[in-house]
């Protein structure tokens, strides 16, 4: 038990005690909710070195501190906050499933594929609110929340899974199947793929054996937790076969669109993720690789077109010397909207100035390498929302 000594105004004429009174050596002396009748007998305890016990300091100013938290009036959440929260949405969801830390069912509570089903619908809703916000998540990430990788990086699938499919008229279905599969695919690696992206060196051996049968193993949980449809089966335990036969886990060379399609949109965001052994992949180089593995076709083209040459979230110097971040596309692949961050001669401005790149003295003039200027700039901020 640690004590801290009491001193003038902590215990007040009339107000019972909000914690028990102790002498210098932690013997009580008054219980909790006695009432001092006296300025003497305040002036007693005090003169005596009366103590109070640390932890039942602190666990009463805690308990005053979310009173009037609960008293001020609730903001509601940005839109940032709301994409926060579908990432602990969709944690609790996948570890009701997968057992690592199931919840308590709850009288009423709707079956996993019904849960599943609301998520993705949810993070529909937040995509189609504001693409440009939605884009520029999965570029400008926090290299200092790798351990929530994988929960990052489903989310993030889902939503590239989105754009690509309405670009390329999907049916409504068919869409859902695919943010399903996306949302699910590493159900039974959570917490090893949040180890790897922070982790120094490279993976062990049991951890490769771990990341060759997840796709196995996301099935068998999916089945358990109650999912049957086919498709979203097939998809997931497949998004890791290739059609040349160099995939995992069963090395198929006959694979499913859907999985296909899945399989290079988890390949092209975990490029734009950060990682404790590298930095991120650019969108530029990240978008050519996966056209380039892919043989071309529609379904690269369509996410290309959907993040542009610059997308929202990529750190630029304009012509005119200022520093930025892309919050909005343009009229064309090459031209967004910048909000800079700093002035013409480069140091940090405390007002955000938004430029139109396809004016000639705001064109993009290069890609900096150092973007540490940019985690500290809230990204409410850019987009002129109120933190």
């Amino acid at each position: 038990m640690q004590l801290l000594t009491l001193v003038q105004g902590q215990v007040r004429l009339g107000e019972p005690l909000p914690w028990g009174v102790r002498d210098a050596v932690g013997n009580l002396l008054l219980a909790r909710g006695q009432v001092m009748q006296s300025a003497a007998q305040i002036e007693q305890l005090l003169e005596r070195g009366a103590t109070v016990d640390i932890e039942e300091l602190r666990a009463v100013a805690e308990a005053e501190a979310a009173r009037l938290a609960a008293a001020l009036p609730q903001r509601p959440p940005t839109l940032f906050g709301q994409w926060e929260q579908a990432l602990w949405d969709l944690d609790r969801l996948l570890r009701s499933a997968n057992g690592a830390a199931p919840e308590p069912a709850a009288e009423g509570a709707l079956p996993f594929v019904e849960r599943v089903d609301a998520l993705a619908r949810q993070i529909m809703a937040l995509t189609l609110r504001d693409p440009d916000i939605a884009i520029y998540l999965t570029v400008r990430q926090d290299p200092k929340r790798l351990t929530i990788y994988a929960l990052a990086h489903s989310v993030h699938c889902a939503m590239v899974s989105l754009l690509m499919a309405r670009r390329l008229a999907w049916d409504a279905e068919r869409t859902l199947t695919l943010l399903r599969a996306a949302l699910t695919m590493n159900i039974g690696i959570l917490d090893l793929q949040g180890r790897l992206a922070a982790q120094a060196g490279a993976p062990s051996v049991e951890q490769i054996d771990q990341i060759r049968v997840h796709p196995t193993q996301a099935v068998e949980l999916l089945s358990a937790a109650g999912v049957s449809d086919a498709l979203w089966l097939e998809t997931v335990a497949q998004h890791h076969e290739r059609p040349d036969g160099s995939g995992y886990p069963a090395g198929l060379r006959e694979v499913g669109e859907l999985a296909s399609v899945l399989r290079h949109i988890d390949v092209f965001m975990a490029k734009l993720a950060p990682r404790a052994l590298r930095k991120p992949i650019g969108a530029q180089m990240a978008a050519r690789q996966m056209f380039q593995d892919s043989g071309g076709g529609a379904v690269p083209a369509a996410i290309i077109k959907e993040f542009g040459i610059y997308p929202p979230g990529e750190y630029v110097q304009l012509k005119s010397g200022e520093f930025g971040v892309v919050v909005r596309r343009g009229a064309s692949a090459g031209t967004p909207q910048v909000a800079c961050i700093t002035d013409r001669k480069g140091a940090p401005s405390v007002s955000t100035r938004v430029r139109d790149t396809a004016v000639a003295e705001f064109a993009i003039a290069s890609l900096p390498a150092d973007k540490t200027l940019v985690y500290r700039v809230p990204p409410e901020r850019l987009y002129g929302l109120p933190e």
